[in-house]
């Protein structure tokens, strides 16, 4: 897993987990704001606001993306 910085120029999308760097811990982005450059995010079961700056994406790449995914039919 790996992290990288979000500029002006990054695209998030509702859903999407982040780390918030000051908490050191992974939230959902609930909404992102890029004239105001804050994002909405979920941690903690509350919802908060902070500066994009605070804020790094998470990288997996496709074997982690996997084990993280399970099905929703179990039959």
């Amino acid at each position: 897993m790996e992290f990288s910085d979000i500029t002006e120029s990054s695209t998030i999308y509702p859903g999407e987990y982040l780390l918030h760097m000051p908490t050191r811990q992974i939230v959902i982005c609930g909404a992102f704001k890029k004239q105001q450059k804050m994002i909405n995010a979920l941690g903690h079961g509350r919802m908060f606001e902070d500066r994009m700056g605070n804020f790094k994406k998470l990288k997996l790449n496709k074997e982690e993306r996997n084990q993280r995914r399970c099905s929703s039919c179990k039959g």
